[in-house]
């Protein structure tokens, strides 16, 4: 099962006549030096592109604001380094991600065959559930292709990945890639608490037909009202 309340990001909070939730969820961007993984994030957040962007020097990110079913979601998004130098910062960087664009370039197959080796370090260091996308960048540069997407479609469904090719010049599948990892995250999120709160359900009905005394707390707004139930459940 997928152990998401334990590794969230995750904020909720209570207005005094309904209930807003409000979700952050961590999400890495994984990959080779030079694959275009800055040029991913900057095209997402700013539509913005560098063609002479030089690379990443430790970490950096940004928070994007998505709406889903109604719900407030923020995705941030965390770039670090590829080269072998920066990997010291590997442990903390993984910490708490729950989604992970894992980017090679087309043009350069080494960055291709490097995608197992990153995919090992991510699951080291975070859940192995983790929501992964698994992207072949640059796509603009065809005449330069030197990896098929048949190639990156069978990686990712041996390991069971998403699979997308994006160009962050041209913008081609850029929002795509980043929206189907949060909303497979929030839909995940949302099926653990929803099948939370069923348990919660059947727990207080088998206490009820069982005789068992049910812990109730009073409305202190309301002392001549009845009673009400407070529940708060994670697993």
């Amino acid at each position: 099962m997928f152990t998401i309340i334990n590794t969230i990001w995750l904020k909720m909070a209570f207005s005094s006549e309904e209930q807003t939730e409000n979700y952050l969820f961590k999400i890495v961007l994984v990959g080779d030096s030079a694959v275009g993984k800055s040029n991913l994030l900057a095209r997402f957040a700013r539509d913005e592109f560098y063609p002479n962007s030089k690379s990443t020097i430790g970490v950096e990110f940004q928070t994007q604001k998505m709406e889903i079913n109604g719900k407030e979601v923020k995705a941030q998004i965390w770039d670090t380094a590829g080269q072998e130098r920066f990997r010291a910062v590997t442990s903390a960087y993984y910490r708490g991600a729950v989604g992970a664009l894992l980017v090679y370039d087309i043009t350069r197959r080494q960055t291709f065959e490097s995608i197992g080796r990153w995919l090992n370090e991510l699951y080291t260091h975070s859940d192995m559930n983790v929501v992964t996308m698994l992207v072949g960048n640059k796509s603009d540069l065809k005449d330069s292709r030197r990896c098929r997407p048949s190639e990156g479609k069978a990686f990712a469904k041996s390991k069971g990945l998403f699979f997308i090719e994006t160009s962050a010049l041209d913008s081609s599948n850029v929002s795509a890639a980043f929206q189907t990892v949060v909303r497979e995250i929030y839909s995940i999120l949302s099926r653990k608490v929803l099948q939370s709160h069923e348990r919660s359900k059947t727990d207080l009905m088998n206490s009820l037909s069982n005789g068992k005394p049910v812990a109730l707390r009073e409305d202190e707004n309301r002392r001549d009202g009845p009673s009400r139930i407070f529940g708060c459940c994670s697993s």
